[in-house]
């Protein structure tokens, strides 16, 4: 039985540019053979059964997976009955052998599709404020791969042809052989006073823009050492780079942000992240389980028509009392819970929400909101909660003559591998560090020791959710730059974004 294959560009490098068609057909995909340089949050589309396998290339193509073994991958899954993707940077057909592989598979009678992607020969000039064409200025492109630099085969591109008739060249995989290409475009006739642009790692955070004349513009490359993959523009279109360019201008772009959260919950901050420029590098710190005393848990969650109130303070408390419930909950108990990730949890596991804080997601404004919805004296909360909680929340809701009963809902360990992930992360260098719960807090302390966190503290930016996890962090002997009271991860962005805009506008 022959399966079938799907050939899908995964953009220029920004996930948020993947086509919607690309993201399905990576979460439907059995197998997904990806090529280098495909952004982590792309791959982490496919399902946790989806057999992955790296066959990228890079440069010259003498690293990675050789062509003809990758077509050979190609047919002998598709053969087994399985669907494949194979996920190409850009456009499948753009410069990345795509054609090769579909000519394969059309021979061998293998079905196939193809997902065009957004190609880098647009995108990476857009995200570098050049338009490639502008009725003022270029009314016509090429697009060539300077790939092939000094071989026999460059032979087969007319450099001095292209350069004599479009207005705006466009070349791929250039960096190589920038002075041989530059050259012989100079020789057909170019003004060496050119308006041209090289573009590193366009549209990632990553990204570097040389601009010069385009006799200068080799040796400038060489000067700020740009690597590949860089896409040249060369044409009076690039002088608008000096007035349109806006990637760079986001106050967390380049921005290296360590993101400390429980595995598999990262994708949502990271996501915040990238979008306004930002380099998310998530670290699983966190692995959470049902609390050592589950029955104790489950006896406090099967009475609760003992209660009055059913108190949340995070949405992994919701998570591990939700298959404990009893449903329908009683008919006078209500809910309450502090910050809108937790309401949302709360609902999304059938519980109707009755006091939430609008503005700060403090243990005082969430007893204020009670208050509201009725008198709390003389009334009963059960609070589950996890392992070492602070006890700041039970204490706001007993000064309003609540009798609280604690329970342990779940506690924290830290995941196999996260010291190493973390110190390599430390090692390649960070801008600022998300923390988002006071055990985040504890997990760093244990995993580099006290003098160590502080001494990484010195030199980052800190972002702490909620005034809880900034005490602890001050328990630590650290003070935190940004203290976000919205218990929310757009919140916590939106005040570290704040905070680098005040103190220091993107990166040079």
């Amino acid at each position: 039985m022959s399966g079938r294959v799907v050939l899908v560009g995964a953009g220029p490098g920004d996930p948020d540019l993947l086509t919607l068609r690309a993201a399905r057909e990576i979460r439907a995909a059995e197998v997904l053979l990806y090529d280098a340089l495909i952004p982590t949050a792309i791959l982490e589309l496919a399902s946790s059964d989806c057999e992955r396998i790296d066959v990228g290339k890079r440069g010259d193509g003498s690293r990675g997976v050789p062509q003809d073994q990758i077509a050979e991958l190609l047919l002998s899954k598709a053969r087994e009955g399985r669907y494949v993707v194979r996920l190409k940077g850009g456009d499948p057909f753009v410069f990345g052998r795509g054609g090769e592989e579909a000519s394969v598979l059309a021979e061998a009678g293998i079905p196939f599709e193809v997902v065009p992607g957004i190609s880098s020969i647009l995108a990476a000039p857009a995200y570098a404020g050049i338009p490639v064409t502008d009725r003022r200025f270029s009314s016509s492109v090429a697009v060539i791969t300077g790939h092939r630099g000094k071989s026999e085969e460059d032979r087969r591109i007319d450099w001095e042809g292209l350069a004599r008739s479009a207005d705006t060249l466009v070349i791929l995989m250039a960096t190589a052989w920038i002075e041989n290409i530059v050259e012989r475009v100079l020789r057909a006739g170019r003004d060496p006073e050119t308006p041209a642009a090289a573009i590193a790692s366009g549209t990632t955070p990553r990204q570097r823009v040389v601009s010069a004349p385009l006799a200068e513009l080799p040796a400038r490359i060489r000067e700020a050492g740009l690597r590949a993959p860089t896409v040249i523009v060369i044409g009076e279109v690039a002088r608008f780079r000096e007035t349109l360019a806006w990637f760079e201008k986001r106050p967390l772009f380049g921005r290296r942000v360590l993101v400390l959260r429980a595995e598999g919950q990262q994708s949502e901050l990271s996501e915040l992240l990238t979008r306004r420029g930002a380099e998310p590098v998530p670290v699983p710190l966190l692995g959470f389980e049902v609390a050592e005393d589950r029955e104790k848990l489950a006896r406090a969650l099967t009475t609760l028509d003992r209660f009055d109130w059913l108190v949340f303070s995070s949405a992994n408390a919701v998570r591990f009392c939700a298959p404990l419930l009893k449903r329908p909950t009683p008919a006078g108990l209500r809910v309450a819970c502090i910050g809108p990730a937790t309401a949302d949890a709360a609902r999304a596991a059938g519980l109707a929400v009755h006091a939430v804080p609008h503005g700060r997601s403090l243990p005082e404004e969430l007893a204020r909101e009670m208050a509201a919805c009725a008198p709390l004296r003389a009334t009963r909360a059960l609070f589950p909660h996890a392992q070492r909680a602070r006890e700041d929340l039970p204490r706001a809701l007993e000064r309003r003559g609540v009798r609280v009963e604690c329970v342990q809902a779940y506690r924290s360990f830290v995941p196999a591998g996260a010291g190493e992930a973390l110190r390599v992360a430390i090692k390649e260098g960070l801008d600022a560090m998300l923390l988002t719960s006071p055990s985040m807090v504890d997990h760093l302390g244990t995993l580099l020791g006290e003098r160590e966190l502080r001494e990484l503290a010195d030199g980052l930016t800190l972002a702490c959710i909620g005034p809880s996890t900034a005490g602890h962090l001050c328990e630590y002997g650290i003070q935190p730059e940004v203290v976000c009271e919205r218990q929310s991860d757009a919140a916590l962005v939106e005040a570290l974004e704040d905070w680098f805009s005040e103190h220091g506008h993107g990166v040079s």
